[in-house]
């Protein structure tokens, strides 16, 4: 795998911070387009406080701007109480994060349909596929054959989400964007495989850009295969990291804090045609998910 350089990620067209020490980017302030599409926050944000207050989270949620969200489990509901709570706080669940490793994906299905959703996307399917580590051993690379395998299970969501009415959309993290053999990532090798009609592909930019690589380079490259953008953020880097685990990990921080240009991305996906555009955040939050939910609202209505 070819090792990425502090120069490469400086160059990447996802960093814009200064090179301001021989160790350090700056991070900066963006004016976020938000595509003209209703703001929408991934419920993972507020992961803490969604279980504590469920009815009261969603409708704080609406009250901050959002009308739209993405759902990550429904907590002690069911998929049908958790409709009416999004009812009863004025939201829609366009896309639902669902677990789509198991044999049977009809009861899942049955359950994103009744959500209302259209999107059933997976979260994170490579790592649904592995089995159990222990805690500090880190995730080892997957390599070609089995993001190969990993198109094939893909198509195969695909082709019974399509049967079920509904339109399966996978979701990266940043451990899709290991090299393979020939140069290119892991990620296109996912694209590439995959039926156009079957799989549509929801970008998470800051999984993407900490990785190193440009959504917006992947919007002109590939299109009409993506149809959904997470809105994320990370704390400067000194280097891309394609690990979710230990120190290597990046750090989540407030969208505008960190170091990825969203006013080209936003510009682009536009023109991509993204139906759907969801803030999210990862660890740490600089004050609380709440607080850290209102700046990524005021972050995407910025020039709205």
């Amino acid at each position: 795998m070819r090792v990425h350089t502090r120069r490469d990620f400086i160059k990447s067209s996802c960093s814009v911070g200064i090179a301001a020490t021989a160790g350090a980017l700056f991070p900066r302030m963006a004016r976020a387009n938000p595509m003209g599409l209703p703001p929408g926050i991934q419920l993972y944000t507020v992961r803490d406080v969604l279980p504590k207050d469920t009815p009261g989270t969603l409708k704080q949620l609406y009250d901050i701007g959002f009308r739209e969200v993405e759902t990550a489990g429904f907590g002690k509901y069911s998929a049908k109480e958790f409709r009416q709570l999004l009812d009863d706080a004025g939201l829609k669940a366009p896309s639902a994060h669902l677990r789509l490793n198991g044999p049977d994906l009809g009861p899942v299905f049955e359950e994103a349909t009744v959500l209302g959703a259209h999107f059933a996307t997976s979260s994170s399917l490579a790592t649904g596929n592995m089995a159990p580590r222990p805690a500090g051993v880190p995730m080892a690379p997957l390599g070609l054959d089995a993001f190969t395998k990993l198109a094939a299970q893909m198509n195969d969501i695909g082709a019974k989400a399509k049967a079920a009415g509904l339109q399966y959309a996978y979701h990266n993290h940043n451990y899709e964007f290991e090299k393979m053999p020939d140069g290119t990532y892991g990620y296109d090798v996912l694209v590439n495989h995959t039926d156009h009609n079957l799989v549509k592909f929801e970008i998470d930019c800051g999984w993407m850009c900490a990785a190193g690589a440009d959504p917006v380079a992947y919007f002109t490259r590939y299109p009409g295969r993506f149809k959904m953008v997470h809105v994320k953020e990370f704390q400067a880097m000194k280097s891309p990291s394609i690990s979710l685990e230990g120190p290597a990990r990046p750090k989540g921080t407030d969208l505008g804090q960190g170091f990825i240009d969203y006013k080209r991305i936003f510009a682009a996906g536009k023109k991509a045609g993204i139906e759907h555009a969801f803030s999210e955040q990862e660890d740490p939050f600089p004050v609380s998910q709440m607080a850290s939910a209102k700046v990524a609202y005021d972050f995407l209505h910025a020039s709205s």
